[in-house]
């Protein structure tokens, strides 16, 4: 079985703070140490072939919480640029504005996307940061989620494409994996990325519901994934244009090893 767990990482300082982090370097709070604990413990019994991490700090040491609780010898734990969050731009650092009728109101005009530009640079010259609702504008210096989707599908390639493509298309006599065996990949990343990771796996299955939308999961909260070819394939497996996949979602946003964890953080003077 071919398995594929997305992890997001454990509650950051930023996250406390409820400020935009993306590609900002923040550690994880001694609440996400915590969550991250658990989780790994939790994962100790299942066993891990490889674990694909962000190289952002509060990713990273979530990874390798998970990593350290697996039997010896460890999984390797490799940083991935493309699992990094939404670059945010200038909005980096800054509190959410949710509350916002200009930026609605260009969403809803002829020419969202001139609108929405427009508003938005004007808003953050202000030192205001709205959710953009388009998936095609940014803020000034940052991404899109259309640039977010494009990652997305690169990081799909080199995480779990690239090893299942070893697992169905050659096998352990050329060299490759065996399809007899289990071969499990554990992803920790952030929160928009594992949507559009996910999104972006689902899309490789034709027989999936591909309106569905998977959404932010909590923190240390992980989703899960089955896959295999479906019935009828034959011959070599491209990774540039894989072959129809069956891809099951077997967990959505668990948070089981949470349940009677202390939440409370410590007091700063």
């Amino acid at each position: 079985m071919f398995t594929v767990t997305f992890i997001r990482h454990g509650t950051s300082e930023d996250n406390l703070k409820k400020v935009r982090n993306g590609w900002r370097d923040d550690p994880l709070s001694d609440l996400g140490v915590k969550q991250a604990k658990a989780l790994g413990e939790s994962f100790s019994s299942t066993p891990i072939s490889i674990i694909y991490s962000s190289p952002s700090k509060r990713a990273y040491s979530t990874a390798l919480a998970v990593q350290q609780h697996q039997s010896l010898p460890h999984p390797s734990l490799i940083p991935n640029p493309d699992l990094r969050e939404l670059n945010f731009g200038v909005a980096e650092g800054h509190p959410w504005t949710t509350d916002c009728p200009a930026i609605d109101a260009a969403a809803a005009s002829p020419d969202p996307e001139s609108a929405v530009e427009k508003v938005v640079n004007e808003l953050a010259a202000q030192g205001i940061f709205p959710i953009i609702p388009t998936t095609t504008n940014r803020f000034p210096g940052g991404e899109t989620l259309d640039d977010l989707a494009r990652r997305a599908e690169r990081g799909m390639k080199d995480c779990v494409l690239n090893h299942l493509s070893e697992y169905i298309g050659l096998g352990s006599a050329d060299g490759g994996i065996s399809s007899t065996d289990d071969y499990h990949v554990v992803i920790a990343s952030h929160a928009l990325s594992i949507s559009e990771l996910v999104t972006a796996l689902v899309k490789l299955d034709p027989l999936a519901d591909q309106k569905k939308s998977y959404g932010v999961l909590s923190n240390t909260a992980w989703t899960r994934a089955v896959i295999r070819a479906r019935d009828g394939f034959t011959g070599t497996f491209s990774i540039s244009n894989p072959p129809p996949l069956e891809v099951k979602i077997t967990h959505f946003n668990d948070t089981e090893h949470l349940k009677g964890l202390d939440t409370t953080e410590p007091r700063t003077t």
